[in-house]
């Protein structure tokens, strides 16, 4: 991003006439004020130190908008590259565990569903030409941001999911189901779907296999990330709706098996994440395994900033106007 000028030469005669003026008139006497002493003959003349200084910021004002009239008149812009893709990615769609077994506390102190978050976007914001899609699971499932490419939204919308917003269980097939439903209508020459899970089905009237089997048939690539490991584990988070802390030791019964099923079912790959550094690297496999080709061009753009000196230069002429003319009319 860079400013520049499509007629310097007025920016530079405003920089260097506007003070010369300025100073000039500082110096000079008025030729039509006559200083008349209000005292005995021969006393000091009557000084209004106070108006002084008003009249001297007045002026300091008036030359300030005159110099933002010329910076104005000089056609001030403001370039900026913008990044357009020519090809379209991946339509991604993360389909996440928000159950209350995400609030484990054994991803190196940080909970299950927030280290997911932080690597969701990390993910997303390596892959600008994808379009990326959140599925949200709990006692049910919902589609909470299609595929998309605009990142704003999909990091607000990622940030303000909550965990146990959609209940204390875990419908992974009908979450399956959805992804399937949505990815099935996209026209892009590769679809993923990408479960993040703790745990197994245990909500919901679709068995995750057959949804998983949906995937397959409609040439959707499948990854299963396994997150967590069996055991016991401290667990800390607000219920969204009761908003009462829930604090304890979780007893996980991390089922790797059925995830490995799963994947089977709808010909992907597993991974086991059961700490935090394999659930990064369970990431970077997947931003290898699913290598999509970015095509892009730079376009400059040019917006005008005309305006942003115009106005407050009419704004500062106008004020000292009026200032003058109505409230010290009667004293300058």
């Amino acid at each position: 991003m860079n400013i520049d000028f499509d007629r310097p030469l007025l920016a530079v005669i405003a920089l260097i006439i506007v003070p010369i003026a300025a100073f000039a008139a500082s110096r000079m006497k008025n030729p039509f004020v006559i200083a008349i002493p209000l005292g005995a003959p021969g006393g000091v003349s009557f000084k209004a130190s106070q108006m002084s200084g008003l009249v001297k910021l007045l002026k300091a004002l008036e030359f300030t908008g005159i110099l933002l009239l010329f910076f104005s008149a000089a056609g001030p812009s403001m370039k900026t590259a913008e990044t357009v893709w020519l090809n379209r990615g991946a339509d991604i769609i993360f389909i996440l565990d928000t159950s209350p077994s995400m609030a484990a506390l054994d991803m190196d102190g940080n909970n299950r569903f927030n280290a997911a978050r932080t690597l969701l976007a990390e993910f997303a914001h390596r892959r600008p030409s994808d379009n990326i899609g959140l599925v949200a699971v709990g006692d049910e499932a919902a589609l909470l941001i299609p595929p998309t490419a605009d990142r704003d939204a999909f990091n607000m919308r990622l940030e303000l999911l909550q965990i146990g917003e959609f209940g204390d269980g875990t419908a992974l097939g009908t979450g399956l189901a959805i992804t399937a439903y949505h990815l099935d209508k996209s026209n892009a020459k590769r679809r993923v779907a990408v479960l993040i899970t703790d745990g197994e089905n245990n909500a919901g009237s679709i068995h995750p296999e057959t949804a998983a089997s949906m995937l397959r048939e409609i040439g959707v690539s499948l990854w299963v990330i396994g997150l967590g490991s069996a055991g016991e584990a401290p667990i800390d988070y607000i219920d969204p709706y009761t908003r009462i802390r829930r604090t304890g030791v979780f007893d996980s019964r991390f089922d790797t098996e059925s995830l490995k099923r799963l994947s089977v079912s709808g010909g992907g790959v597993y991974i086991a994440a059961p700490t935090a550094d394999a659930f990064a690297a369970a990431f970077s496999q997947l931003d290898d395994g699913e290598i999509t080709v970015q095509r892009s061009r730079i376009i400059n753009r040019r917006h005008s900033l005309a305006l942003h000196f115009l106005i407050p230069a009419v704004g500062l002429l106008v004020s000292v106007r009026f200032i003058r003319r109505n409230l010290l009319g009667a004293i300058i």
